[in-house]
């Protein structure tokens, strides 16, 4: 049996980790949150592949590229999580197992953080568990894509 191939993506801001608000956000950088994954990934023989974008067309083409090539996508909106009704219908589109993933609880902030859009589309959501909440996710998603 192969590997399962999981895209995780990251919407606007995501880059700006480390830097951006790290009392909610924490310090680690965008590149250090992708080794992280990508090491728990590979010690569960799962391969991963990394996309940010601040740009709401690149994440839709990201996920329509996806499609045969990725047996799941894990992604943080970022602030599209509230408002992207054409990433919702990239992602459904595609049919892709999908698991959507925020490092801060939102359901303790701003009423607006309370909003998904992009659920409907997700079989997985984890938020407030900070960055080991990315390895959650791709662990649970997994399991999800195993079981179908």
């Amino acid at each position: 049996m192969s590997k399962l191939k999981i895209l995780v993506i990251n919407g606007p801001n995501l880059n700006m980790l480390g830097i951006r608000e790290p009392d909610i956000y924490g310090k680690m950088t965008y590149p250090k949150l992708c080794e992280f994954i990508k090491e728990k990934a590979d010690e569960a023989g799962i391969e991963t592949c990394f996309f940010q974008s601040n740009h709401e067309g690149a994440i839709i083409d990201e996920i329509h590229s996806a499609y045969q090539k990725f047996d799941g996508i894990v992604i943080n909106p970022g602030a599209f999580t509230h408002y992207s009704y054409a990433i919702l219908d990239a992602l459904k589109s595609v049919d892709i197992p999908t698991a959507e993933i925020h490092i801060s609880d939102v359901d303790s902030r701003e009423e607006f953080r309370k909003i998904s859009v992009i659920r409907p589309a997700c079989c997985v959501c984890i938020y407030g568990r900070g960055y080991q909440g990315y390895v959650d996710a791709v662990y649970e998603l997994t399991e999800k894509i195993s079981i179908k």
